[in-house]
C-alpha cells in the first residue's frame, strides 16, 4: 500500500498523528511543500527521511527557496525571514527534488501537470484541459490546493487530491492524506490531532503567515471548504463511507 502525503508545510504534530494511522503503508509518495516558514522545519524533514521505500518530488514551496515569485512581494518577504532556517545544502537539496514522479502509472505532480503554483479545483472549469499540458488518458495525483477531493478530468484523466496534511482548507480541522491500496482503489483520509497545539505554536511566529496557518488549522480552511464537504460526502460517487475514510475505485 502508498501512503500520500502533501502539503505537509512542517505541521509535525498533523504528521506524527498520520504516520500513527498508516499501518500497512509500505511505501510513500512526499508531494512538496513540506516545511518552510513552521515552527518544525527540521523535524519535519528528519521524520520523512526516517520513512521507507519514500519518493520525493518538489512543490512550489521548495522551487521558491531560489525562485520567489516576482508578482508576490509578500512570499519573497517570507521567504527572506525564514529559509534559512534551513542550511544551504538542504536548500540546494530540496530546490532540486524531481517536480513527477510515475508510480504504477500514475502521475504524481504538485500542483497540475503545467505549473507547480497552479491546480485544478473541486468542480470543473474551463482551463481544466489547459492545466493538463497534453495530459490524457490517466490518473493523475496533485496537490497545491489543500482541497481533498477526486473526479473525472478531461480527455480520459482522473484527478485525486489527497488534501493537505499541515494546512487544510477542506472544512474540517484535521489533516488530510490518502492511500492507495494494491488494487489501485485510493482512499481518503482524515485524521484528528491536537490542533490547538499546532495552531498556537504557528501563530507564534507572528503575522502574516503564523496567523493564516494557525487558522487554517484551527477552522479547516475558508469557503471553498464548503463545496469541498459536499463533494467528498456525496453517496453517488462514494464506495465505502466511514468516520474517517472514503473509498473510490479507479
Amino acid at each position: 500500500m502508498l501512503g500520500i502525503l502533501y502539503d505537509i508545510h512542517g505541521n509535525l504534530l498533523a504528521l506524527d498523528a498520520v504516520l500513527a494511522e498508516a499501518a500497512g503503508v509500505e511505501r510513500w509518495l512526499l508531494g512538496g511543500d513540506y516545511g518552510v516558514g513552521s515552527p518544525w522545519p527540521h523535524e519535519t524533514l528528519e521524520r520523512l527521511r526516517g520513512l521507507p521505500n519514500a519518493t520525493w518530488i518538489r512543490g512550489n514551496g521548495e522551487r521558491w527557496l531560489f525562485e520567489p515569485p516576482d508578482d508576490r512581494p509578500e512570499v519573497k518577504e517570507g521567504y527572506d525571514r525564514f529559509k534559512d532556517e534551513l542550511s544551504p545544502e538542504e536548500q540546494r537539496w530540496l530546490f532540486d527534488l524531481p517536480p513527477r514522479a510515475e508510480i504504477d502509472g500514475v502521475l504524481y505532480l504538485h500542483g497540475s501537470p503545467l505549473a507547480d503554483d497552479e491546480s485544478f479545483d473541486i468542480e470543473p472549469r474551463e482551463d481544466d484541459e489547459r492545466l493538463l499540458a497534453g495530459e490524457h488518458d490517466r490518473t493523475i495525483v496533485f496537490g497545491h490546493s489543500h482541497l481533498q477531493f477526486q473526479r473525472p478530468g478531461p480527455n480520459g484523466t482522473f484527478l485525486v487530491n489527497p488534501g493537505s496534511v499541515g494546512s487544510p482548507r477542506h472544512g474540517e480541522p484535521n489533516a488530510a492524506w490518502a492511500v492507495r491500496r494494491d488494487g489501485g482503489e485510493f482512499e481518503l483520509r482524515r485524521t484528528d490531532y491536537d490542533t490547538a497545539r499546532a495552531a498556537a505554536a504557528f501563530r507564534a511566529l507572528g503575522p502574516p503567515i503564523g496567523e493564516m496557518f494557525a487558522h487554517r488549522i484551527e477552522t479547516g480552511g475558508d469557503g471553498a471548504a464548503r463545496a469541498c464537504r459536499a463533494q467528498v460526502g456525496s453517496p453517488r460517487r462514494a464506495v465505502a463511507v466511514g468516520s474517517r475514510h472514503v473509498r473510490w475505485r479507479r
